[in-house]
């Protein structure tokens, strides 16, 4: 879905988002995480943020989760291909601190680099080096990331809000591919991806931390709660 065919809903929605992005007065770019379980419309949404919020004098700076995988071997070594796994060992977050995140934040350099490994080549890439300016916003979706390691890098946290049941029906639609036939994309989310945001949803719940819910059930018409201004 794009800006120009969004629904009169999501165009709220985008709105609610924005404005308030916009609004921030820091003295760095604007560091914004858009959170959510797989399959929640996390991508897309940020992607339709981004053509709303890129104006006169605003710059975008899209990026996300995938860029900051760690190896195969390093993902398994402690519990295996499980939902342990998934939840606690996927992501490199001192790469993506020290990379990423904490260069566009306070007394930061603003040189940064928006991905690091490859996770479909299980290997390391090297992003070029770009430079920031003060005014400049980062949109950064992916799972897990109002988590301790990196709560306090974000300026403005979006949570995207999908039942689970719904993100199943959309991996079927989108991963057959990927996993081979639509049974092991419903296996691997009822074995692994599902069970792992539970993990996560006890240790960290991480809607009483977010911004802003999108509730998204429905993509062409989400809603949206602002819970801190």
């Amino acid at each position: 879905m794009t800006v120009a065919h969004e629904s009169a809903a999501r165009a709220r929605v985008l709105d609610q988002l924005s404005d308030p992005i916009v609004a921030l007065r820091i003295d760095h770019p604007t560091r914004v995480a858009i959170d959510g379980p797989d399959a929640a419309g996390k991508t897309t949404l940020a992607d339709d943020l981004a053509a709303r919020i890129d104006a006169p004098g605003l710059r975008v700076i899209r990026a996300g989760i995938d860029g900051f995988h760690r190896s195969r071997e390093q993902r398994h070594a402690r519990y295996g291909d499980t939902a342990e796994a998934f939840y606690r060992d996927s992501f490199d977050y001192p790469q993506l601190r020290s990379q990423l995140l904490e260069p566009l934040g306070e007394a930061g350099s603003r040189r940064y680099r928006v991905a690091v490994f490859d996770h479909r080549r299980d290997a390391r890439v090297h992003a070029p080096e770009q430079t920031a300016r003060a005014d400049d916003i980062l949109l950064f979706d992916g799972i897990f990331l109002l988590r301790p390691e990196l709560t306090d890098c974000w300026d403005y946290r979006i949570f995207v809000s999908v039942d689970f049941e719904v993100t199943i029906r959309r991996a079927v639609a989108r991963d057959q591919k990927l996993f081979g036939s639509a049974e092991q994309v419903r296996r691997r989310y009822q074995e692994k991806y599902v069970p792992g945001q539970r993990l996560y949803f006890a240790e960290v719940q991480p809607q009483s931390l977010a911004d802003a819910i999108v509730h998204n059930d429905d993509p062409r018409a989400p809603s949206c709660t602002i819970r801190h201004a």
